[in-house]
């Protein structure tokens, strides 16, 4: 049984990765949101919701005790949240962050220039990496919706091919990375459509 916390447990990706996680492997959820109120419970017996911001640190390094991973999907002030969360998980022994960032965050994506939007990504991606974690960032294309699962994997320091990738791709690589020990440990991931 793998214990898993969610951060940012409302946002589309989490909410689709939560099914997929417990469709398709043996583990124990906690879903950490600002308003507990805005989700249902998917499964009570293997699900715990706890209403708390990234920010609060007590609150959330008490979220994360007993934890195996933490799979953080945030907006808002990100280079914070991730300092936060590097913080919380060194209090409470936990190693494996999986992060969601940005496509483009290093300049990487061919025919496009980077954009200060993309800063709080970057900004936060460069905590992670300079951290001790066990961590995997994960820098995806736009989302779509399709049913497919079908991707590509870029590292940091090629070039981003493509630019979108459907939830359930990212769902299945997220549930890999929960499910693998080791798997792409202190990488920094392009996730594209498979050409």
């Amino acid at each position: 049984m793998i214990n898993v916390l969610i951060l940012g447990a409302n946002g589309q990706l989490a909410r689709n990765t939560t099914h997929v996680l417990l469709r398709s492997s043996d583990v124990m959820l906690t879903l950490y949101l600002r308003r507990a109120s805005r989700l249902e419970n998917p499964d009570p017996k293997r699900v715990t919701i706890v209403e708390g911001d990234v920010l609060d640190a007590k609150l959330l390094t008490a979220a994360m005790k007993g934890q195996d991973v933490v799979y953080a999907n945030l907006a808002g002030p990100m280079k914070q949240q991730a300092e936060h969360i590097v913080t919380a998980m060194h209090a409470a022994g936990v190693k494996r962050l999986i992060f969601i960032s940005s496509m483009g965050i290093y300049d990487e994506v061919p025919g496009e220039r980077y954009r200060s939007v993309l800063d709080p990504y970057r900004d936060s991606a460069a905590v992670i990496e300079s951290s001790d974690l066990d961590y995997t960032i994960l820098r995806p294309g736009w989302f779509t919706h399709d049913e497919e699962v079908a991707y590509q994997l870029t590292q940091r320091g090629q070039p981003f091919k493509g630019h979108d990738v459907s939830l359930n791709s990212l769902s299945d690589l997220i549930t890999k990375l929960v499910n693998t020990p080791g798997l792409h440990s202190r990488e920094s991931l392009g996730v594209s459509r498979r050409d």
